[in-house]
This record gives structure tokens, C-alpha cells and sequence, in this order.
């Protein structure tokens, strides 16, 4: 682990105005108060936020890419990335089936679809078609999953099958030895240039965030969210105790403080938060969870797979609401297809992260199927999936951190020591996640590599 110590041993002070968390927070501010004040212009703000996020998923790929291969060149035997990539598979299946879980309970208890008496035939369903169309079920989720070439996986926008490449890529780089070295070294090089591109691009995101906010706020009128405000209320509420209680537990279990867990991942969480984007944060979550203490090759293979295997939020979501649905819809759903509901969507859901409405297409899938609430009950939840993102990207983010903190305690390679130093500040953490930061971390870990 590289010694993080100011040569006066105490972190330096960085000017706030050089913080990219609190300009996240200005754009986010500022986008409220135009969306209210003149919705109008608000609305033409769209293109902001989606300009950012799809810059943001056009670097993924590559970021995901450098990190993986590179943390599995890191590691002297290759049976210890099988072994990180187990528990991490058994962390990720237990947590997201638990959530699902809880996801039925709480909508149960809660019941915010009841009292809607929703007619089916009244629905508008225009908006469905786009996510209808593209359903998976069967081998076409196999299909979908698989790359058919090896550049596809990059151009496709699924995360999945980027992981895919990238281990396969990672672990025949590491078999043929000393003929992949040179390989290895030309892939930690063009890391730094990625990782230089990422620190820009996330320059940006105040803009992004402004934009993004501008037009939600806009968007929905008080009509709209005040006969879903039941539905986004209590998911709300769900996903808040998540992150105190499952996550804070969690991480108490560990021997860390949650509130200065989250402290230091404040401009993820911020970020995340803003831009409805859990992918614009993985280059400075890579960062800062190998700077507080976790092994470079656990980090690098079990944080990018978290976003395909791990997406915490998508799975309370996903439960919660085909409940909703149902109880407006007056459908009844039987024990049994609860059991065979949740067992499907924990499959499905891993390769929604990175597909364009891809939690929607999930739903569209199961819905009308095993699931006997009819599809165009996902119009109900079309119109304010943007506003309930907002909650799924904050579990989400903050799930996949505690969860390479987990699965790096459980193999043996999270320095708790240190990890305690860099939270409670006896030694300088990370300031923004821009390009100084990542570029740094790139270079110390070509010259340990």
C-alpha cells in the first residue's frame, strides 16, 4: 500500500473552490431553482444531462477495460482472482436477493399502489414500446450477454459483456507470461491517458447536474407526482434505511465509521446523485477505495463487476415496484410467484447496467409472464422512473463500495489501519477525482506493477 503521508504528517488543506462535490451541489441547486422558477427554459435544458451521461458511458467501457486487466496483472497467482471473483459473485447474489426481499416487504407493508383502482384499459401505453421491444427472456438474455466480436462489447453499451472481455482478456494476458508483459505495460499506459479524459469529462458534471435537474424539475407537474407521490415516498424511505441500517451495519461490522465512510465518498455520492449516473462515478470510486486501504487487485476486479452483478438499488426497485403496480392494478400475486419472481429478476437484472432503460426492459420482461400484472402497468411508473433513479443510483453507489470493502476484508487485502487514517484524516485523502488524482494513481501503479 503506498504511503499516503504528507512529509509533515498532517493532510494538506485544499481550497473548497477546487472541490468538484460542491460545484455538483451549485448545478444541482441552480437546475431546481430554474426548473421551478421558469420551467419553460428548464425544459430545454435536457440535452445538458444527456450530453454528460453519454459521455460519461462512452468511457466506461474503456475505464472498466484498463481496470481490470491491469488488477489482474497486478496479482502473482491467478487462483487469487478466482478467489476474489467467488466471494464477490456470493456477496453480490446474497445482498441483491436480500433487497429484493426487503423490496416486497416494504411495498407490502407500505402498500403504496393501494386505493389507485387503476383501470388497465385507460392506460396509456405509447411510451412502453421501446422497452417492450426489446424484452429478453431465455437464451435471447445469453445473446444479449455475449459479445458477437471482440470490439462489439465496447460499442454496445453493456457492461456485462465488457466484463466479460476484459477477464477473459485479463486472465489469457497473465497465462502466457512474459509475452503478455509488454501488453501489460502498453495497457497501464493508455490507462493514464483514459483516466486524464475521465478527470475532464467530470469537470463537466456540474453542467451536467444543472441540466438534468432543470428539466426533471420541469417535467413532472404537481398532478403527476401527487398521484405518485405515495410510490415515490416510500421508496424513498426504503432505500434511506437500506443505507443507514444494511449498509451502515456493514460497514460497522468491518470496523469503519459509516458517516465518515460516506464523508470521504461524498463527490461519488454527490455526483451519482446528480447526474442519475452510477457509471460517472466508478473512475473515482477505483480511486479512492485502492487510496483507503484495498488491495489494487481487488478493487480493480470486484468494483467494475459490482456494476453489473451488484446494483443494490436497481434490485429493491425492481420488487417494490411490480408490488406497486399490482396493488394499483388490483392484481393478486401468489406466494409462490413472489418465490419464482425474485429468482428471475435476480437474473436478469445483471445485465441491465449500461443499457438504456434497461431496469424498464427487465420489468417489461417479467411482467405479464410469471408475473401476471399486465404490461402497460409499466406506464404507471414510466413517467417518474427518472425521479425514483435518483434513489436507486444512491444505493447502488454506495452499495458497491461496501461491498469491495467486504469482499477485500473477507480474502485479506483491506488495510484497516489505514483505512482508519485516511477517514478520520491523520493522512490526506483524495481531493476531487479529476485528472491529478487519477492520473496519479495510474502512474504509482504502473511503477509498483
Amino acid at each position: 500500500m503506498r504511503d499516503l503521508s504528507t512529509s509533515s504528517g498532517a493532510p494538506r488543506r485544499r481550497n473548497p473552490l477546487t472541490q468538484l462535490w460542491l460545484w455538483v451541489v451549485v448545478g444541482l441547486v441552480a437546475g431546481i431553482l430554474v426548473g421551478l422558477l421558469a420551467p419553460g427554459f428548464g425544459i430545454q435544458l435536457q440535452p445538458l444531462g444527456t450530453l454528460f451521461v453519454n459521455v460519461i458511458k462512452a468511457i466506461v467501457a474503456p475505464v472498466i477495460f484498463c481496470a481490470i486487466v491491469s488488477g489482474i496483472a497486478s496479482v502473482s497467482d491467478l487462483s487469487q482472482v478466482g478467489k476474489v471473483g467467488l466471494r464477490a459473485l456470493i456477496y453480490f447474489f446474497a445482498v441483491t436477493g436480500f433487497l429484493m426481499i426487503l423490496g416486497l416487504v416494504a411495498a407490502e407493508i407500505t402498500r403504496p399502489g393501494a386505493g389507485l383502482n387503476i383501470d388497465i384499459a385507460s392506460l396509456d401505453t405509447s411510451s412502453l414500446a421501446q422497452y417492450t421491444e426489446h424484452q429478453v427472456a431465455g437464451w435471447d438474455y445469453v445473446l444479449e450477454v455475449v459479445p458477437t466480436t471482440l470490439f462489439s462489447a465496447f460499442t454496445e453499451g453493456n457492461i456485462l459483456s465488457v466484463l466479460i472481455v476484459s477477464l477473459l482478456f485479463g486472465i489469457a494476458l497473465k497465462a502466457v507470461g512474459d509475452a503478455g508483459t509488454g501488453i501489460a505495460r502498453g495497457i497501464e499506459r493508455f490507462s493514464k491517458v483514459v483516466f486524464k479524459i475521465v478527470g475532464w469529462v467530470l469537470w463537466l458534471s456540474p453542467i451536467g447536474a444543472f441540466g438534468a435537474l432543470a428539466y426533471t424539475v420541469s417535467k413532472y407537474s404537481g398532478a403527476v407526482l401527487a398521484n405518485l407521490a405515495m410510490l415515490i415516498l416510500w421508496f424513498s424511505v426504503t432505500a434511506l434505511i437500506v443505507i443507514v441500517f444494511l449498509f451502515g451495519g456493514i460497514t460497522l461490522a468491518l470496523g469503519l465509521n459509516p458517516l465518515k465512510l460516506v464523508r470521504y465518498l461524498r463527490e461519488e455520492v454527490v455526483i451519482g446523485l446528480a447526474t442519475v449516473s452510477g457509471e460517472a462515478v466508478l473512475p473515482g470510486m477505483l480511486v479512492k477505495l485502492e487510496r483507503l486501504g484495498v488491495d489494487r487487485s481487488v478493487v480493480n476486479v470486484t468494483l467494475p463487476a459490482g456494476y453489473s452483478f451488484n446494483l443494490d438499488g436497481t434490485a429493491l426497485y425492481m420488487t417494490f415496484s411490480i408490488l406497486f403496480m399490482a396493488q394499483a392494478t388490483g392484481t393478486h400475486i401468489g406466494f409462490g410467484t413472489l418465490a419464482g419472481m425474485v429468482a428471475l429478476l435476480l437474473i436478469l437484472s445483471k445485465g441491465s447496467a449500461g443499457v438504456p432503460g434497461g431496469v424498464l426492459i427487465v420489468l417489461a420482461s417479467t411482467m405479464g409472464g410469471i408475473v401476471p400484472v399486465p404490461v402497460a402497468a409499466l406506464s404507471l411508473i414510466v413517467g417518474v422512473d427518472r425521479i425514483l433513479s435518483e434513489g436507486r443510483t444512491m444505493v447502488t453507489v454506495l452499495g458497491n463500495a461496501v461491498g469491495t470493502l467486504v469482499v477485500a476484508r473477507w480474502v485479506g487485502a483491506l488495510d484497516l489501519q489505514h483505512a482508519r487514517a485516511v477517514l478520520d484524516g491523520r493522512v490526506p485523502a483524495p481531493g476531487s477525482t479529476a485528472s491529478a488524482d487519477a492520473a496519479e494513481l495510474v502512474t504509482a501503479s504502473a511503477k509498483s506493477g
